[in-house]
């Protein structure tokens, strides 16, 4: 972790703009689960229905939000977007303090406190809803004066709306999300797949699911490089369909992308999705920047080709840590942080980017407690 150890922090915050946004078509919306039994579990012949990606789903974003300020993350998450209260972390609702969890059908944002300033992450993350008419009656609200929106005033909260199918929306801290209206609102669910659990008596989350994580990066970023670094180490392919010679956008199952995109900012831009400290009693540096999870089809497969490229990570800021191949598949779960080229010799790091990478099982075959996708 050479890299790691000599790395520099430094901090770039979004703009609001309008060309800022990378609007990605809805991947694969034609896919459907054929049923079977040849399998045990749906998710496996989800996996079949697209042998050539090892990742399952992207299931969720971890990113700070503001420390003190449950009320402006509340009023967003919730009362605006229409994500469903988590309720392994509904306590924490109740106390209006710590960490967060607001679901999105199978997906989540993990929301946990800053320390203390809330994290803006670098790009764009889309949601699917539904329709979007209920979003824009709340936004109605929000310019009336509703109370339930307060929160959010005198923050960089804002929306654009574009035409009834597309919303351009910043969060309370900068944050850039395009929200798009569905074109099979069943499919866009999945609930037949997996779902996050819920609050007895709640409804379900309004959105569908978090569709597209577009993430920015120099430009003198190694696009293909970065697109054979996930075949390679994650076996997730990129979809030439959706790339361009600025972007390139990567298989996160049947649903989902993950797109790297030069930043809009232009060159001079820097761009930043680390922030390290560093203890010398650990071997290796905490990051506080966002980070994704994903699920794979074969977690030991995934942390063979991370270590032989040596990009496995541990992160001392939380409990759960995998030193090695054993202790990923006693965790069910490792991390990786650095994106390098399999192909550079050198292997300079293309972009730091902290992964969850977790698998769907346990060791005994059962399923991993906080795997979304049905049994």
């Amino acid at each position: 972790m050479k890299h790691l150890l000599s790395a520099a922090v430094s901090v770039s915050v979004c703009v609001y703009n309008t060309q800022a946004f990378s609007i990605i078509h809805h991947a694969s919306r034609s896919s459907r689960i054929v049923d079977g039994s040849v399998a045990p579990f749906k998710w496996q012949l989800h996996a079949e229905s697209n042998p050539s990606c090892e990742v399952l789903l992207m299931d969720h974003f971890n990113i700070n939000h503001e420390k003190g300020r449950h009320d402006a993350l509340r009023a967003f998450y919730f009362d605006f977007l229409g994500c469903a209260i988590d309720p392994r972390k509904q306590e924490n609702i109740e106390i209006g303090t710590k960490t967060l969890w607001a679901n999105i059908g199978m997906h989540q944002f993990h929301l946990p406190e800053g320390k203390p300033d809330a994290q803006v992450f670098d790009g764009v993350i889309t949601l699917i809803h539904e329709d979007l008419s209920a979003l824009m009656e709340r936004y109605n609200d929000y310019l009336d004066g509703d109370e339930k929106f307060a929160p959010l005033k005198e923050t960089e909260f804002m929306v654009g709306v574009l035409d009834d199918s597309l919303l351009m929306v910043t969060d309370p801290w900068g944050t850039e999300f395009n929200l798009m209206s569905s074109d099979d609102p069943e499919e866009d669910r999945a609930s037949d797949v997996g779902a996050q659990p819920l609050i007895e008596g709640h409804k379900p989350s309004e959105g569908l699911k978090l569709e597209d994580l577009t993430v920015y990066v120099p430009h003198d970023a190694n696009l293909e490089g970065i697109g054979r670094f996930y075949q390679h180490v994650l076996g997730a392919p990129a979809i030439e369909e959706l790339g361009s010679e600025s972007s390139i956008s990567i298989s996160m199952g049947e649903r989902q992308t993950l797109t790297f995109q030069y930043h809009p900012d232009g060159p001079d831009t820097l761009v930043n999705h680390h922030d390290f400290s560093y203890d010398e009693q650990d071997e290796f540096p905490s990051n506080h920047g966002p980070h994704i999870s994903l699920y794979v089809t074969d977690l030991a497969k995934a942390y063979q080709s991370a270590a032989k490229l040596g990009v496995t990570y541990v992160n001392p800021r939380f409990k759960r840590r995998a030193y090695s191949e054993e202790e990923a598949l006693d965790q069910c779960m490792f991390r990786l942080i650095e994106i390098i080229d399999p192909l550079d010799e050198n292997k300079e790091v293309i972009l730091y980017l902290e992964h969850e990478v977790r698998s769907a099982k346990t060791r005994d075959g059962k399923k991993y407690k906080s795997c979304p996708l049905n049994e």
